[in-house]
């Protein structure tokens, strides 16, 4: 069944620490940072909303057209769609630009992944405490978390590993609400003033899988996409190479969740298959929480910004907005 738009009107949400307004200007004299939600029907029929993030400066430029960032989060992060749905703006470039108010010029949409019963299975999603909850405060912006404990010594990855994934990745994942993710992007394309040209596409741990596979299935949609602390199974990549989408992956060499030497398949993949534009950055030494430093800096957000989408004739696909 495809899911049906539920409603078009987009409701802003505000911290319990932010201004009457939903935010700061991010630039003087600009608008101020928005947070909204967007309400549809899933697949399944049910009523969820995600989170539509709009940069200053989106109301004072009707005629400009901004890139799009759709951003999946990790296994931690799910929820309801509704009550559970600030657990998305706790990693990754939402927190980036919402909590820590950074002028990341994206319109970013952020979906929930559903529980699919893991709160009642898995330990550090069933006891998490929703007052540790990032917030965006009125005055100033909230101390970073400490990155993960990473104990473990560095060492040298391990070849021929065998992957402990088939191509959708880890179970009851990002897959599973394909048809779903499909929809949100192309009412918020639609609906906002987005360009089609520049959209990006991003996902930390069960997002990186996502990432993979979102975009293989769609290679068409996505100017760049960069998955971290997930790997993409080498079935995966002939889409991918076959459009030349840009890729950046991040990988922690301390990473005991997902090894490193489980990404070196498919990007090898992709070195056969002859994709020209292919980037493996490894944080030797970070743990499963590389996404961190990864969102954290300015790389990444500038390397997507250099890119638009390959159309049939176009060169490289590579360019400044």
């Amino acid at each position: 069944m495809k899911a049906l738009l539920v409603s078009a009107i987009l409701l802003s949400v505000f911290s319990a620490d932010a201004g009457e307004k939903g935010g700061t200007p991010s630039k003087k004299g600009e608008p101020a940072q928005q947070l909204l939600r967007h309400s549809y029907r899933d697949t399944t029929g049910v009523e969820r909303d995600c989170l539509v993030y709009l940069p200053g400066g989106y109301e004072s430029d009707p005629g400009r057209r901004w890139p799009l960032l759709l951003f999946l989060h990790g296994n931690g992060e799910r929820g309801d769609g509704r009550e559970d749905l600030e657990w998305v703006s706790v990693h990754g470039p939402l927190y980036e630009a919402w909590v820590q108010k950074r002028d990341l010029p994206f319109v970013i949409v952020a979906p929930q992944l559903p529980l699919f019963g893991l709160d009642e299975t898995v330990d550090y999603i069933r006891d998490r405490d929703p007052s540790t909850i990032p917030r965006r405060l009125e005055t100033g912006v909230p101390s970073r978390p400490a990155e993960f404990p990473t104990p473990q010594p560095m060492a040298p990855a391990p070849a021929g590993a065998e992957l402990r994934h088939g191509p959708e990745g880890p179970p009851l994942g990002w897959p599973l609400r394909e048809q779903d993710l499909l929809t949100l992007l192309d009412q918020v394309v639609g609906g906002y003033r987005v360009d089609p040209d520049r959209v990006y596409l991003t996902g930390l741990s069960y997002g990186g899988f996502g990432t993979w596979h979102f975009a293989s299935r769609h290679p068409e949609r996505f100017a760049a996409i960069a998955p971290v602390v997930g790997w993409g199974h080498p079935d995966l990549m002939g889409p991918l190479a076959e459009h030349r989408v840009p890729v950046w992956v991040f990988a922690g060499g301390r990473d005991t969740a997902v090894r490193v030497e489980h990404f070196y398949p498919g990007l090898n993949e992709l070195e056969r298959l002859g994709h020209p534009e292919v980037l493996f950055t490894v944080h030797e030494d970070a743990g499963h929480d590389t996404w961190k430093r990864v969102y954290g800096g300015q790389d990444l957000y500038e390397w997507l910004l250099s890119h638009r989408r390959v159309r049939p004739g176009d060169g490289s696909g590579t360019g400044q907005p």
